[in-house]
């Protein structure tokens, strides 16, 4: 398979800091524009010379990336190579850790800290991870070695952003940017969860994924070619990854994939996979109407050690599957299997669970119509609304709160949460958050002081504790479908957007303009209030497409 990825080098953009004044000579020449090519006539070098011990030097390249590092060599003594340590980091002190030290630093799923040989009058590229900072130390006992040139080996898809999204609020344009960014740093060969750990298909946590893949780049085939390649690691009757709602998530996204882009063909490619898995589904609703999804059993991290939530969420949440998977087959015309579907959800409805103030568990019992919306927002999802919120099921809880008519509860949330991530430094959405890290925390931008919290090393829990939490995970980037869908207000009525509303909520916002991706073009919206505060709308729509307002 030919990789469609392109590499870019980029220049660093700051020194952040070096070991010695006296070892490390001319540094700022690393931050000029290099070709990365060695040359015996290179004037403008940059020297490390070790003395008592390692010299070091952290490069801050602006951004998150996808990549490695590219190092340029000049001179080492007798024309050997040298040695070199490099870590990477995605805050700067991780790139300044340690591995396994008290902060879990680690090498999980691409190895971020190790020891390499540079050549002589040679180039060095190494490293597959996610990053913005690198430390590099010259390890040689009396060693010196002439940088040339270090620069950043940006791997991505040179992709066009589709859809757009801009207000008067440039807080929530930010933020809208940012969840693009993370999801588009983890379109690599496939649609990953993470780009530095969790470098993995994890089918259950690409929904949210799939929906900004579909809002900003439109019919990508990574999503596709994801789910595909889920599927044919997993004969049934196992669970895809492992666990058993993460087949119930596959089924999501096919349903949404197939409103947003109407591809039949592709649908009907599921037939034979979904014809076994539908009565693997079928199964897991009992004769009282309750599901007994088998082990694992797994809604979220926040949840796993609340059975009754984790209960709740999961039966909500076999709903919402089995009633798409009645509209699958019903597009598929296979009217017989749907009417299982369908008589399945009726005796789930026959039980409606408490969510136990879960707002995960919550979350999904609105959306799949077990609880009333407003009500669940009332006394539980606008109730201290960051406690307790995470990155991943996040969306879920803005889709739920939205449908209670709380436009404005979710912005408030969108700018206080997600927007506190962007105050702490953040250039992508992260794996986890709370807003509690915030207080005497320095940004992942800065180097930690005596008496701060570090936000990356210090905090975290679950599997993603200290450094091993990534910063950069697809599943956190919600906002952004949800900003298209409930401000902008676009979206699809019938598959492949044959029918659309606009029907946009501008939340005291003076203006909203954007556009939206289809199979037939971009649907371009300008919402702006007049001098009497009302909306004026201005569509341009491709002819194919009827817009309902």
């Amino acid at each position: 398979m030919r990789d469609k990825r392109i590499k870019d080098y980029l220049t660093p953009q700051r020194i952040v800091w070096s070991s010695s004044l006296h070892a490390i000579v001319n540094a700022k020449c690393l931050l000029v524009n290099n070709t990365g090519q060695a040359s015996l006539a290179a004037q403008n070098v940059c020297t490390l010379r070790t003395e008592d011990g390692p010299v070091g030097i952290l490069l801050d390249f602006g951004k998150e990336l996808h990549g490695g590092i590219q190092i340029v060599v000049g001179n080492t003594p007798n024309r050997k190579p040298i040695r070199l340590r490099i870590r990477f980091g995605e805050s700067i002190a991780e790139a300044m850790a340690e591995l396994s030290d008290s902060q879990n630093a680690t090498n999980d799923h691409s190895i971020r800290d190790q020891i390499c040989l540079a050549p002589w009058l040679g180039v060095l590229e190494t490293g597959q991870t996610g990053f913005r900072f690198v430390r590099i130390d010259l390890l040689d006992q009396d060693g010196i070695v002439e940088l040339q040139a270090v620069r950043a080996t940006f791997v991505y898809r040179d992709l066009k952003y589709q859809g757009r999204f801009e207000s008067s609020d440039p807080l929530l344009n930010q933020i809208w940017l940012t969840g693009a960014y993370t999801v588009h740093l983890n379109m690599q060969e496939y649609l990953w969860d993470g780009i530095k750990r969790d470098r993995l298909i994890w089918i259950g946590d690409m929904h949210p994924e799939a929906m900004t893949v579909s809002t900003v780049f439109g019919a990508h085939e990574i999503v596709p070619a994801s789910l595909d390649r889920v599927r044919d690691e997993t004969s049934l009757p196992r669970w895809m990854n492992g666990i058993s709602s993460y087949s119930l998530w596959w089924i999501l996204i096919h349903r949404d994939w197939f409103l947003f882009h109407g591809d039949r063909d592709y649908l009907r490619s599921q037939k034979e996979y979904l014809t076994g898995l539908t009565p693997m589904l079928l199964a897991c609703v009992d004769e009282q109407g309750l599901e007994k999804l088998p082990p694992w059993r797994f809604l979220d991290w926040p949840t796993q050690s609340n059975e009754a939530a984790t209960h709740a969420g999961l039966h909500a949440l076999l709903t919402m599957t089995l009633s798409a998977c009645a509209d699958i087959w019903n597009s598929l015309g296979d009217f017989t299997t749907e009417t299982f579907c369908r008589d399945a959800v009726l005796q789930l409805q026959r039980h409606r669970p408490d969510p136990h103030q879960s707002k995960q568990a919550a979350a999904l019992l609105a959306l799949s119509g077990l609880q009333d919306a407003k009500k669940i927002n009332a006394e539980i999802l606008s109730v201290n609304e960051l406690n307790s919120l995470s990155t991943f099921m996040g969306y879920y809880v803005l889709q739920a709160r939205a449908a209670a008519g709380d436009y404005q509860g979710c912005l408030d949330t969108i700018r206080r949460y997600w927007g506190g991530m962007l105050s702490m430094g953040a250039t992508t959405f992260w794996e986890d958050f709370d807003v509690a890290w915030m207080d005497n925390a320095c940004p992942i931008d800065q180097m930690p002081q005596p008496g701060q919290v570090d936000i990356h090393g210090d905090c975290g829990s679950y599997c993603y504790k200290g450094f091993r939490h990534s910063l950069c995970h697809g599943w956190a980037s919600g906002p952004t479908s949800w900003l298209s869908e409930h401000i902008l207000g676009v979206r699809p009525l019938e598959p492949g957007f044959r029918k659309a509303a606009v029907r946009p909520n501008l939340c005291g916002l003076d203006y909203v303009h954007g556009a939206f991706p289809t199979p037939y073009g971009l649907i371009e919206v300008q919402h702006s209030k007049n001098s009497k505060g009302r909306i004026e709308t201005e569509i341009s729509a491709p002819k194919e497409i009827e817009i309902i307002k």
